[in-house]
């Protein structure tokens, strides 16, 4: 005789996991990390490897004094230490994302009870923090190594403190000597992980491709950028330089990797739809008016925190019900 198994649910299946997803997903940050090496040098591989390990090493220290299991496997910890350093400049004191990476996790994640229950994206709250903290240090950035000669330079070039495209941007000072094609690649002056679109997109097509992100997120919030630095953005209406905002300072990235985060971003596509314009409004109002030249950080945090009203308000007709 056959038997009628009854479970509770879900009572569909596959082969998806919490720690297959960010293994994916780290996997497709690995292009814009061996490009940011490569643009800035050896000092980003450093700052990469000590953020990861700091923020590794948290979480385990965390989960061992409340006694819980250690959950290093899920890879959740680790993306954390990744996008925490992709979001610094390349030539910081190695103690600063050990700090940053402490307080992404102890404060950003484990605070609120770990994987899932954190409301915030766990990376910027420690780059926030940083910012915070150590503006001098976060706001200090340097040529890439192949400054001015293409991608041909040796890798022995001396480091020269600059402002970002952004900061050149706000103060006025962009005489459009950074072309289109040396945003796209990474030759300006950035954080290790946001300069070069052209790596980040392959991450992104990626996973778009295998399914773990959608476009609701990402393209809203790049175009609401785009659109509203174009009309808001130059000496009159339509006339600001949209590109160069959408391919600089960390809008791509954030896009992508930041603010299509599971556990900190809407349910539902509507929802998903709507995180993203405001994404993209807070970030554009923050950098044509506020007194900080980037703003994809912020944006993001904020609209966080508007993601349970936008799931009360956006969440999909239960069957049955009126």
């Amino acid at each position: 005789m056959n038997k009628l198994i009854v479970s509770s649910s879900p009572h569909l299946h596959n082969k998806e996991s919490v720690s297959k997803t960010m293994w994916v997903v780290a996997a497709s940050l690995v292009p814009a990390g061996v490009a940011g090496v490569f643009i800035f040098g050896l000092s980003s591989l450093w700052v990469i490897i000590v953020a990861v390990i700091s923020a590794l090493a948290t979480e385990a220290l965390i989960q061992v004094l409340t006694k819980r299991k250690v959950s290093l496997i899920d890879g959740s910890a680790f993306i954390t230490g990744i996008l925490l350093a992709y979001n610094l400049p390349p030539d910081v004191p190695l103690w600063l994302p050990v700090v940053g990476s402490c307080f992404a996790i102890a404060i950003g994640k484990q605070v609120f009870g770990g994987l899932g229950h954190n409301i915030f994206n766990p990376a910027l709250v420690g780059r926030v923090f940083l910012m915070a903290s150590w503006p001098k240090y976060m706001t200090t950035f340097i040529q890439p190594l192949n400054a001015g000669v293409g991608f041909v330079q040796s890798m022995n070039y001396d480091a020269v403190t600059c402002a970002t495209p952004l900061a050149l941007l706000k103060e006025g000072k962009f005489a459009e000597q950074i072309s289109y094609i040396n945003l796209f690649l990474g030759n300006r002056p950035g954080c290790i992980g946001e300069v070069c679109i052209v790596a980040l997109l392959v991450g992104a097509i990626f996973l778009f491709i295998k399914g773990y992100i959608s476009w609701h997120i990402p393209i809203t919030y790049i175009l609401t950028t785009g659109v509203f630095t174009w009309i808001f953005g130059g000496k009159g209406l339509f006339a600001g330089d949209w590109i160069f905002h959408i391919l600089s300072g960390g809008l791509v990235l954030g896009a992508f990797f930041m603010a299509t985060d599971y556990v900190t971003s809407p349910l539902t596509r509507k929802g998903q739809i709507i995180f993203g314009i405001g994404c993209g409004l807070l970030t554009a109002v923050i950098r044509l008016w506020g007194g900080y030249p980037e703003g994809a950080s912020y944006a993001i945090l904020m609209m966080n925190a508007a993601t349970p009203i936008i799931d009360r308000y956006t969440l999909n007709r239960i069957y049955g019900t009126k």
